[in-house]
């Protein structure tokens, strides 16, 4: 029982360190749990030991609860309005990946039919958990690539049901090609019927019923009952525990408690999915990993270059050339799901175990990778495609007595509506490319540069502005942006936005026309509007 102690203790003191050390480099938190459960493994020698069993079930259930969240967000409703560019897209870019892997990894690599039908859907995936993240807090996610990419994604995870399925029936050896494939699609068919019949009157049953309890713990415990429950179902039945969850996130998907299941359940889902990721760690030799590295590299890079060559040419079709390189650039990694895939296929002695350590080598290394390239899709982009002025050679505009907008986040974004609204002649200037491209799209004149550099205080005549608005969150950045225009011109008219009192006082000594506070605004606009209301 110590031992035991000592290594949880160990682990989560590492998994903590690594990363906090990660997140100030922009790298998934995945990578920390895989590298943990590498570094434990080797600490403690317990690579490949059957004592880890308990803790690859527990990794299975973090995929299966991976699983059920993916289908909360899968209602039919949202899958009908996004029918043609998830399926179509979607479907095409995983037979399309898949066909040219195929006999890359059959005639060049030497590898037998099965093994390389695996490593063909397998590598066709792209990592939901990290490219889904980087476009939600980017705000990519309305971006026209950024839709493009999660359409493309929401088709790849309903595709690992039929493929973790395919898997299921390959292990059996009776079968041929053409049986396994109609018993995956009857099997499946009878247990998709079952679910959304009685199985769902049973669902919306059991929430109704916690849900007017009025007892957290019992809501909670109702979720858990159901994921488990439709999870052992599906198992029993010969399928895999990922498919249960699926179907019956699908089904809360269509009630009005998505959104608390949802809230939920997400601690449960990142604990699970975290021991899933340390488990992988814990199979990865780091002496092999040093061997083959090279080669590893050279079939990881491989891989990216088909399938973004293959995302581009079918996101060309119908956008433009820059939202399909930022698409393929987003997608072309290999995602976390070929890590269950590869166990599962290991398992059960479909692919051998040497293969199997190979494979999840490549799929960490391509995961390592994958958060630089989301976080500087843009300059990545610029390679190819040339959108916006470097910051130094924005052409100075047209406009006499024009207000300029530092900043293009949740508040600058409302000034220029109303700006707009009004008829007012206004320019936005910001240092996050993702905020220049919607404030194009959204037919505004934004450039991406730093305002504090002189070029850009030239270009965008700073001396004939009628005011500048900073709407910028970071003290030391407003500081940096006032003196700068201040030193430049000493009569501009700054208005800046202010959080508290002590940001106010911060910025007391430059000449600064007016302060707007945030949060004071805010509560006299609620004063006014509760005794507007009460009269």
């Amino acid at each position: 029982m110590d031992s035991i102690l000592l290594i949880i203790f160990i682990s989560l003191a590492i998994a903590c360190v690594l990363n906090l050390v990660l997140k100030k480099l922009s790298i998934s938190h995945i990578i920390g749990y895989i590298i943990t459960g590498t570094i434990i493994s080797n600490i403690f020698d317990f690579n490949g030991s059957e004592n880890l069993s308990s803790l690859d079930l527990i990794g299975e259930f973090g995929i299966v609860f991976l699983m059920f969240t993916i289908g909360l967000e899968m209602s039919f409703t949202k899958l009908k309005k996004m029918r043609e560019v998830v399926f179509i897209n979607g479907t095409l870019q995983v037979l399309l990946s898949a066909l040219v892997i195929y006999p890359v990894a059959h005639y060049i690599f030497a590898l037998d039919s099965t093994s390389s039908i695996i490593i063909a859907l397998s590598f066709s995936l792209s990592s939901t958990a990290i490219v889904l993240t980087y476009l939600k807090k980017s705000k990519d996610i309305v971006t026209p690539y950024g839709e493009k990419s999660v359409a493309i994604l929401i088709f790849q995870d309903l595709a690992v049901i039929p493929i973790l399925l395919l898997i299921s029936f390959l292990a059996n050896n009776e079968l041929s090609m053409q049986e396994i494939l109609i018993k995956t699609l009857l099997s499946a068919c009878a247990v998709i019927l079952f679910m959304f019949t009685l199985g769902k009157k049973l669902i919306e049953w059991l929430l109704h019923f916690s849900t007017n309890a009025k007892l957290e713990e019992l809501f909670l415990g109702s979720v858990l009952t159901i994921v488990i429950g439709a999870s052992l179902l599906a198992h029993e039945m010969g399928f895999t525990y990922s498919l249960g969850a699926f179907i019956a996130g699908m089904i809360i998907a269509e009630t009005h408690y998505h959104v608390k299941v949802e809230s939920d359940i997400a601690s449960y889902k990142d604990v699970l999915l975290g021991a899933f990721f340390f488990s992988i760690g814990t199979k990865i030799d780091i002496h092999y990993f040093y061997q083959e590295f090279f080669l590893v590299l050279g079939v990881l890079l491989l891989t990216m270059l088909v399938k973004g060559a293959i995302i581009f040419s079918l996101i060309r079709r119908k956008s433009n050339k820059s939202d399909a390189i930022k698409s393929a650039i987003a997608l072309c990694q290999i995602g976390e799901f070929s890590f269950a895939i590869f166990s599962l296929a290991a398992n059960q002695h479909i692919i051998s175990e040497q293969l199997g350590s190979f494979l999840i080598l490549v799929t960490v290394l391509s995961m390592i990778i994958t958060p630089f390239m989301v976080n500087n899709i843009y300059k990545l982009a610029s390679y190819f495609v040339v959108e916006f002025f470097e910051s130094d050679k924005i052409t100075p505009i047209a406009a006499t007595n024009h207000i300029i907008i530092c900043g293009f986040t949740i508040v600058g974004r409302i000034v220029a509506t109303e700006l707009s609204k009004q008829g007012k002649k206004f320019v936005i200037i910001s240092d996050n490319l993702s905020h220049v491209l919607l404030a194009r799209d959204r037919g505004y004149m934004a450039y991406f540069g730093h305002l504090e550099k002189l070029p850009v205080l030239e270009s965008l005549k700073v001396e004939q502005s009628a005011n500048i608005i900073i709407t910028m969150n970071t003290l030391v950045t407003k500081k940096i942006i006032c003196q700068a225009v201040l030193d430049y011109y000493p009569d501009a008219k700054l208005i800046v936005k202010v959080n508290s009192r002590a940001e106010q006082s911060a910025l007391a000594g430059l000449t600064i026309q007016s302060f707007v506070h945030a949060r004071r605004e805010a509560a006299l606009l609620l004063v006014k509007k509760s005794l507007d209301s009460a009269a």
